[in-house]
């Protein structure tokens, strides 16, 4: 059995990497994943590098879809739970842009928790007031 799981996480990894896309541009590094928003989009984040490392971010998709979606992230109820959701990832909210920074050493964990917080807070849109 562990022979068995051990391929099929194999062939996860493989599938991750054959659906990941890179595209550089003049500022950024955009990563398309090949996991999907509330829309059925692929999620991208931008990588720009910063004093020896790189910030990570979603350039302000995820608020503004939400926003435009009819949710109203500046109530005070929002603000709590945007800034909890988070905050259990490690992720920031910078002038409506998610974003984390990231060493060598700890980019695959802070792309992924990036990833993580973007999708839990898309989430959030259920719990909008109207």
């Amino acid at each position: 059995m562990m022979t068995e799981v051990k391929t099929l996480l194999d062939q996860h990894w493989e599938w991750l990497r054959s659906k990941t896309t890179l595209r550089e541009t003049d500022e950024c590094v955009e990563i398309t994943t090949p996991y999907l928003d509330r829309h059925n989009d692929c999620l991208q984040i931008y990588v720009k590098g910063c004093d020896g490392g790189f910030v990570l971010s979603d350039d302000g998709y995820v608020l503004q879809d939400l926003e435009l979606s009819g949710c109203r992230i500046d109530s005070p109820k929002s603000q709590v739970l945007l800034e909890k959701t988070l905050n259990g990832f490690g992720v920031r909210n910078n002038d409506k842009t998610l974003q984390v920074h990231a060493s060598s050493d700890d980019f695959a964990l802070k792309k992924h928790n990036l990833l993580q917080a973007m999708l839990a807070v898309s989430n959030l849109l259920f719990l909008s007031e109207d």
